[in-house]
């Protein structure tokens, strides 16, 4: 079944909304009008599309029929694929595969991939305040671990990377590496809420703690927004507005455990389904899109997917090879560190950009191949693609 699915299918639409502090519409208006960018992109209309897979975020609610708002507030009609689906940071490959193996199947012709969030509120007039409540009352109504500052995701992904530092000598200055890396990226890439803020290792190291080891700039963004890919056959993509990329492999791994024992996210098994897919490795690849809600987990994949061995990941970055210029061009449109936070769509639309050839300033030469990586719970999902512009 595999090698029946490679190379069948391809992205051939992108829709990216303006992203950050945007609050012109709500999460269906992002998500409308990031699928109707994309259909615009491709050359396609409404009426094209028979499938809609929707990843809902927070704003969508968690037993959300999503994917059915959507295709109320679009007008489509006789869909024959419809779903919202939530493995974290992991869904947006997982729709890409979903998609693709449908339209292999035949079950549909032309999938939309759709994220959309508006977590962000407009800022309230200084006369009716900021709220009020204690931190300390809200620690202790979610527990002792809480009372001790032990809550949220920032905290238990912060347990993670202090086992790495405690075991592998791991540095601040080495995720620090990772953080000015993805700014450098964001510099080149006018789209990025950091477009025009530069970062060094002596501003991160500056920059307030959030929970140790992490600082500011260890965290990623939070943004209000949408982004949607267009799937349909390589046959019929060829024959539409942009040049396809071609879904070449693809895998999922979810690990199971306790990540703080484990040091290890699911790109191990991910990794190794899409690159036999693909039938390629390492060397082949021109450009790498990881998931980056933390520079730690950047760290993490780039040793799960083999660059290097574990707990050697804090000296592979340290000297730039990821930055402009580098040996490894990784998350070349500035991540969710320092571009825009769409969750697993970030590094899924960048990986299309580069290999279109469309990233201007920060295009890597002659990009032919790219691995993008999605990441959810605490290294709990994983999801790989390996996508080309060659068929």
């Amino acid at each position: 079944m595999p090698d029946s699915l490679k190379r069948r299918c391809a992205i051939a639409g992108l829709g990216i909304t303006p992203q950050g502090k945007v609050f012109h519409t709500n999460h269906v208006g992002f998500a409308v009008e990031a699928v109707q960018l994309a259909l615009d992109d491709a050359g396609l209309t409404r009426a094209d599309l028979d499938g809609v897979l929707l990843n809902p975020g927070l704003s969508w609610g968690e037993a959300s029929m999503g994917s059915f708002q959507l295709q109320q507030a679009m007008g489509l009609r006789d869909l024959r694929l419809s779903a919202a689906m939530n493995a974290g940071g992991a869904t947006a490959c997982i729709m890409i595969q979903q998609a693709v193996e449908a339209i292999a199947a035949g079950l549909c012709n032309t999938v939309a991939c759709v994220f959309s969030d508006a977590p962000l509120k407009p800022p309230k007039p200084k006369s009716e305040g900021q709220g009020g409540g204690s931190a300390g009352a809200y620690a202790f109504a979610r527990g002792l671990d809480a009372a001790y500052g032990m809550f949220g995701v920032n905290a238990m992904y912060a347990m993670v990377a202090q086992r790495h530092m405690h075991l592998y000598g791991t540095t601040n200055d080495q995720l620090g590496a990772i953080a000015v890396a993805e700014r450098q990226w964001a510099n080149r890439n006018p789209q990025a809420q950091f477009h025009e803020v530069p970062l060094t290792l002596d501003d991160y190291r500056r920059s307030r703690w959030i929970v140790e080891p992490f600082h500011l700039f260890d965290c990623c963004l939070v943004s209000n927004g949408g982004l949607a890919v267009i799937v349909t056959s390589a046959e019929r993509a060829r024959d539409l507005k942009k040049p396809p990329v071609y879904v070449l492999g693809m895998g999922q791994g979810h690990p199971g455990g306790d990540a703080v024992e484990t040091l290890t996210s699911g790109a191990v098994l991910a990794g190794k389904t899409a690159f036999a897919m693909a039938d390629l490795s390492l060397p082949d690849l021109d450009v790498v899109e990881l998931y980056d809600c933390y520079t730690f987990t950047v760290l993490v994949c780039l040793e799960d997917y083999g660059f290097c061995k574990k707990g050697e990941g804090g000296p592979f970055v340290a000297d730039g090879k990821t930055a402009p210029g580098g040996s490894l061009p990784v998350n070349t449109g500035g991540g969710q560190l320092s571009s825009f936070y769409m969750w697993g769509m970030t590094p899924v639309s960048e990986a299309v950009i580069q290999l279109r050839g469309d990233g201007g300033a920060r295009q890597v030469a002659d990009a032919k191949t790219a691995l993008v990586s999605g990441n959810g719970g605490i290294l709990s999902t994983h999801s790989t693609l390996i996508l080309g512009n060659r068929s």
